[in-house]
């Protein structure tokens, strides 16, 4: 991944960070039917490559993304069949489970427009900041489109609460950086000056974390929506023994005896 030189969007590693960012600022960074693909093939390369340990997902001189490309994308999914359309749904959808599924914290740093499969891709994110001037909106009934795309129905509300989520998915209205933090959709809002620096020292401390934990909280998150209470807790009394196996929890250990700080090392 070091190497890496993807042809549809930026790439660079900071200190075991991945630092992504669409490219096409003039059209405020829309996606693809390549770097859709592309960006799934990352996310699951960036699962096995020990050198990439946390990811942030960037802007692009203003703005997140603006969705699906109105040329590249829009027209060509009108002139599809039915078998078509399905594989271009299914390779979106694909992407989310991609981000999910990479088993590395993954941080959005929103700035300027961020809709459609763009505000997908925060919602997918484990963490998001954004600037006062974050727009984003779930926009999909808009282009007389369902909702439901790309799993927002499942993952939306689990993170603002079903009725807020139905109210974004049906209206498809944009909301306001404060609203979204209001609502527990954004984390925190920062300054555009310091939003990609802040996403990405937070990453950083991430990524000199417990790595082998970080993956089992990642998991545990995910697989935990269809469990029952008693599931869960047992499925976390499994995930937590495990991580006590680890040389990381060692460490640990010696270092609150010694009070020194730990240097994990994520085995």
């Amino acid at each position: 991944m070091n190497t890496l030189t993807p042809k549809h969007f930026n790439w660079q590693i900071k200190e075991s960070v991945g630092v992504v960012s669409l490219r096409g600022a003039e059209r405020k960074n829309p996606l693809t039917f390549e770097s859709y693909a592309e960006l799934t093939e990352t996310f699951v390369a960036i699962k096995s490559d020990e050198a990439v340990r946390a990811v942030v997902f960037a802007p692009n001189e203003g703005n997140f993304c603006s969705g699906g490309d109105v040329h590249d994308i829009i027209k060509p999914l009108t002139e599809m069949d039915m078998k078509g359309l399905l594989t271009f749904t299914r390779m979106t959808g694909g992407l989310v489970k991609a981000m999910i599924g990479c088993e590395k914290p993954v941080i959005a740093a929103v700035d300027g427009v961020c809709v459609g499969a763009g505000a997908i891709i925060a919602m997918a994110s484990d963490v998001r900041y954004a600037t006062p001037d974050a727009k984003t909106a779930f926009l999909f009934t808009r282009v007389g489109l369902a909702g439901c795309d790309m799993g927002a129905c499942a993952i939306l509300p689990r993170i603002i609460g079903q009725g807020r989520a139905a109210e974004l998915l049906y209206s498809g209205r944009t909301f306001s950086a404060e609203e979204g933090e209001r609502w527990g959709f954004y984390n925190r809002v920062i300054d555009a000056d310091e939003l990609v620096n802040e996403a990405i020292a937070f990453a950083i401390r991430l990524a000199k974390g417990p790595n082998f934990a970080h993956m089992m909280t990642k998991t545990q998150l995910r697989q935990e929506w269809s469990m029952t209470i008693d599931q869960a807790v047992e499925a976390e009394a499994q995930a937590q023994a495990i991580c006590m196996q680890t040389k990381d929890f060692e460490r640990a250990y010696i270092a609150f005896a010694n009070k020194s700080k730990p240097l994990f090392e994520g085995d």
